[in-house]
């Protein structure tokens, strides 16, 4: 799939047919977060891959909407150091993690992590040291569905100009 073509049809995937990813397949995404760009080139980012299914399962008990992670083949934990631009850098990383999930063919939904009630949590059951920020959960998984949300139109979002 080309870049375009992933970008134009991404959409959030909340339901997994339970079928394994490969470690090389995961990998491969997680690269492509590490290329994300990054402020001043601090590339505060750390990830977690949790595959193993109890994992999972602790994880989504702990979320305010992600309980569909307990049936993912694997969750990426993006975690950044606590620096002046970590949200910006850790968006920016779980968003070319989700790109990439697609264009392996694979389904991937973003839960929030930063301010949550549950951030710590999720930090400590991954063994993430003090000073790191949880910045999303990233499901993946092979889908078990075809969202078709539609997006509003470029005609009605873009600007020239002025607003």
């Amino acid at each position: 799939m080309d870049c375009i073509q992933a970008l134009k049809t991404r959409r959030s995937v909340r339901a997994y047919t339970g079928e394994p990813v490969s470690r090389e397949t995961i990998e491969d995404i997680v690269d492509c977060g590490r290329l994300a760009a990054t402020a001043r080139n601090l590339q505060p980012w750390e990830f977690v891959v949790v595959a193993e299914p109890a994992a999972l399962r602790a994880i989504a008990v702990v979320t305010d909407y992600g309980g569909f992670i307990a049936q993912a083949a694997a969750c990426i934990v993006v975690l950044c150091k606590d620096t002046k631009y970590y949200l910006e850098d850790g968006c920016n990383a779980s968003q070319n993690i989700l790109v990439a999930a697609w264009a392996h063919g694979l389904g991937a939904c973003w839960v929030a992590g930063d301010k949550k009630a549950y951030a710590e949590a999720v930090r400590r059951m991954v063994g993430a040291p003090e000073g790191y920020n949880l910045v999303s959960l990233l499901a993946i998984g092979h889908p078990a569905e075809e969202p078709r949300k539609e997006k509003r139109p470029l005609a009605e979002v873009l600007h020239w100009e002025r607003f």
